[in-house]
């Protein structure tokens, strides 16, 4: 089920990406032989005739070929696999001088039909995340929790603060802190935070070293959601002790949680360093008690969250931040990107369709037990990410994309006359082959990281 969840979101976006394509090569009276949603054998194809309207099951390539009436004609194609689609052009990777080719129109035009398969994708991101933020809400950067004894406290901000900026780099939305310290890791140099309180500015300089115990387990991100352990560190204080994974956790060193919120304020109270924490345990209906022996570690962290849904915004916030959404995934994509080229990330942390597949199945199983509309959510959520993502990647100058196709057009718009076709056409071949050892290797990489 997973699988066939992921297919159809990795279509939908593709086929929006052709569809981009399709309605500005028609719109500048480009041939289309065939437009097709999937890939392989043709189940379904449909043209409209001088002779009227024409359906074909089972369509084989010599008939869609030979068929007199379908020369000149849009043939629809719905294929076998459903994996991804096409908008086939004429003249747009062979030689063609007829009026109606790729090839045969000006500069502006053919640059508007390659443009418009990536800005189709920032269109798609767009209308799926007013449909997010219309029904979760918006993720306003206030400040909803400071944890004790963590840097935010010691420097002075409160709950309720607005995030303004960090750094100097203007804050929107809340999750953009997380992805600041992921792509400017925190080190012992002072982060200065500027924030709304009140309707005043006011600015506040933290120290981001923390000195805290490591317990090993994991619990709900959710501060409404229960207390039940969903992970236990192999080899961490909590296995040692002999807690495991599904045991809910009803009290921590004598003080009583009910739920991830206060299990969160109470774990970030405990801090002390060389001293057994005693853990109430729920297990099988039973109660026990639990001493756990923490293990000192040092870290940086700036000791607060921000990042929360909040429902009420109008009709102009849900479309205003509709675009920061898109604008966030966009921005986040190219210093990902740049994070790559420059070795910060490792192409272990590049995934293709089997990792993507991955992901979303797990998105799916951990949206489940909170109803279908979850899940449809987080599915939506996904096909943001993916959507704005395919649409910078294929922006990107490189054979074979069509930001390498939109290199040459500007070439040809710059120099006044186009480079030579052949040799044009040798290297989106030449890219292709590239990129297709490149997906085959990154392919077995996510095989690799799934078995591990």
């Amino acid at each position: 089920m997973n699988i066939i969840v992921a297919l159809l979101i990795f279509t939908v976006i593709v086929v929006i990406h052709e569809l981009g394509h399709f309605l500005l090569a028609k719109k500048n009276g480009i041939g289309v032989p065939e437009f097709s949603v999937g890939m392989g054998p043709r189940l379904i194809t449909y043209a409209k005739t001088k002779e009227g309207h024409v359906i074909k099951l089972l369509c084989s390539q010599k008939e869609f070929e030979s068929r007199e009436n379908w020369q000149d004609v849009t043939k629809y194609s719905w294929k076998l696999f459903p994996i991804g689609g096409s908008c086939a052009m004429i003249g747009e990777d062979e030689d063609n001088d007829s009026e109606n080719s790729f090839n045969s129109k000006g500069v502006w035009a053919r640059f508007s039909v390659v443009f418009a398969g990536p800005f189709f994708n920032f269109i798609l991101a767009f209308v799926f995340a007013i449909i997010i933020l219309s029904y979760s809400g918006i993720d306003y950067p206030v400040i909803r929790q400071i944890y004790t004894n963590q840097p935010a406290e010691k420097s002075g901000l409160e709950t309720g603060d607005v995030v303004k900026s960090i750094n100097g780099k203007k804050i929107t939305i809340g999750r953009e802190i997380l992805t600041y310290t992921q792509l400017h890791p925190l080190t012992g140099d002072k982060v200065e935070i500027v924030v709304e309180r009140d309707g005043e500015t006011k600015t506040f300089s933290i120290d981001p070293y923390y000195k805290a115990s490591l317990f090993g387990f994991s619990y709900p991100s959710a501060r409404e959601e229960g207390t039940k352990i969903t992970q236990v560190t192999e080899g961490g204080s909590f296995e040692k002790a002999g807690i495991k994974a599904g045991d809910i956790i009803k009290s921590v060193d004598g003080v009583n949680v009910s739920n991830a919120g206060e299990l969160s304020d109470t774990m970030n109270s405990v801090n002390k360093s060389g001293s057994g924490i005693k853990f109430v345990i729920e297990r099988d209906g039973t109660e026990q008690e639990f001493t756990v022996q923490p293990v000192e570690y040092e870290t940086y962290t700036l000791g607060f969250n921000a990042a929360f849904d909040e429902k009420g915004g109008n009709a102009l916030d849900v479309i205003k931040y509709s675009f920061v959404e898109v604008k966030y995934w966009i921005v986040t994509t190219v210093a990902s990107l740049g994070q790559l080229i420059t070795g910060k990330l490792s192409m272990n942390d590049v995934s293709g369709p089997v990792g993507i597949v991955n992901v979303v199945g797990s998105a799916i199983d951990q949206s489940k037990s909170l109803g279908i509309m979850a899940v449809i959510i987080q599915m939506l959520y996904m096909s943001v990410l993916l959507s704005a993502n395919l649409g910078v990647m294929n922006l990107l100058p490189l054979p074979a994309l069509d930001g390498g196709r939109l290199v040459f057009i500007l070439i040809e718009a710059i120099r006044g006359k186009p480079v030579d076709r052949e040799k044009e056409g040798f290297v989106h071949f030449a890219g292709l082959i590239v990129l297709m050892l490149f997906m085959v290797f990154v392919m077995y990489n996510d095989i690799i990281k799934i078995i591990k």
